[in-house]
C-alpha cells in the first residue's frame, strides 16, 4: 500500500483526485496481483454475505449454543413496529441489523469479520440500513467496503484490531471508526471529513475493555455491536456537519495503541475481569463448565 497513515491516505486522494475507495481498489489490486475487477467482485460477494446475515438474524432462530443470547435483533425490530423509537427509526434499524449479524455469529452462522468476528455487526448494520434508506446500489456499497478496508488497514498496522491485544476498543472501536469514515464517503463527504469521522469515533471508545462472559463472543459483545452502529452514524453526521477531531485521527490511533498496551491482561479477552468476573458472570461460567462436563 502507498499509505500507512490516515493523513497519507487523504493526501493521496487529493493529489490524484480519487476517493478513498478508488485508492484502496488500485492499491489492493497492485499488491495482490489480482485485477481491480476481481477485487471488486470479491468484495461484492462479501457484501452479499453481510446482507444474508442480516436477513437470517431477523427471521431465523439465532439462539446461541450456550443459550445465553439470541433473537434480540428481532425484539428490536418488533419494537420498531409498535412504538416510536427514542433513537428514531433509522438509527434503531441500524442497531437491529448490527445485533442480527452479531447474533448470527454467536449461533455459528456465516459472517464477515469486519475487522473481527466480535465486531462483525457494526459495518453491516450501518451499511445495509443506509442502503435501504438512501436507495444506493450494491456497487456503491462495495465502494464503501473498500473505503472501510483502507481505514481498517491503517488502524491494524498502527494499533490493534484484536481484543486479546488491545481490548474491545480495538475490535468494536476500530469497526465504529471504519464504518463512520466509510459512511462519510458514501454520503459524498471529503477524505478529510472521513478522517475526522474516524478520529471522532475512535476517541469515544478509548479504554473500552474486552470482558466476554464465559469467554464467549456473546455478552457483552453483541449489544456493543448494536451501540457501535449508532455511534458510527453519529460520528459520520458530526464530521459531515463540519465537526473536527481536534486531535488528529492518526494521533488517536496511536493513543488507542498506548491504552491497549497498558490495559491489564484481565481486561483483554481473558474472561478474568470486568463483566466476566461479576457474581452473575462467574455463575454463568460455572454453569457453562458444568454443561461441558455432562
Amino acid at each position: 500500500m502507498r499509505f500507512r497513515t490516515l493523513k497519507q491516505l487523504a493526501e493521496l486522494c487529493n493529489a490524484e483526485g480519487k476517493t478513498i475507495a478508488e485508492i484502496m481498489l488500485a492499491d489492493q489490486s497492485q499488491e495482490s496481483g489480482k485485477s481491480a475487477d476481481y477485487v471488486f467482485e470479491k468484495m461484492r460477494a462479501y457484501y452479499q454475505i453481510m446482507k444474508d446475515a442480516v436477513t437470517k438474524g431477523l427471521t431465523e432462530d439465532t439462539t446461541s449454543r450456550s443459550g445465553l443470547t439470541g433473537k434480540d435483533a428481532q425484539r428490536v425490530a418488533s419494537y420498531l413496529t409498535t412504538t416510536e423509537a427514542s433513537l428514531g427509526e433509522e438509527a434503531c434499524k441500524a442497531m437491529a441489523y448490527a445485533l442480527a449479524v452479531s447474533e448470527v455469529n454467536a449461533s455459528m452462522g456465516r459472517i464477515i469479520a469486519t475487522p473481527t468476528a466480535g465486531s462483525c455487526g457494526i459495518i453491516p448494520g450501518v451499511f445495509i440500513s443506509s442502503q435501504q434508506r438512501f436507495g444506493w446500489d450494491d456497487d456503491h456499497m462495495v465502494n464503501g467496503l473498500l473505503s472501510a478496508g483502507a481505514i481498517g488497514y491503517v488502524i491494524a498496522n498502527n494499533s490493534f484490531v484484536s481484543g486479546a491485544e488491545g481490548g474491545c476498543q480495538a475490535e468494536v472501536g476500530s469497526a465504529i471508526g471504519m464504518a463512520a469514515g466509510a459512511l462519510v464517503e458514501l454520503r459524498g463527504g471529503t477524505p478529510e471529513q472521513a478522517m475526522h469521522a474516524v478520529g471522532l469515533a475512535l476517541k469515544n471508545t478509548l479504554g473500552l475493555i474486552c470482558d466476554p462472559v464465559g469467554g464467549l463472543v456473546e455478552i457483552p459483545c453483541i449489544v456493543r455491536n448494536g451501540f457501535g452502529a449508532v455511534n458510527a452514524m453519529a460520528a459520520a453526521d458530526m464530521a459531515l456537519a463540519g465537526v473536527r477531531s481536534v486531535i488528529p485521527s492518526d494521533e488517536v490511533v496511536q493513543v488507542m495503541y498506548e491504552v491497549g498496551t497498558a490495559m491489564p491482561e484481565k481486561h483483554r479477552e481473558t474472561a478474568k475481569g470486568g463483566l466476566a468476573q461479576t457474581p452473575t458472570g462467574q455463575q454463568i461460567m460455572k454453569e457453562l463448565n458444568l454443561g461441558k462436563k455432562r
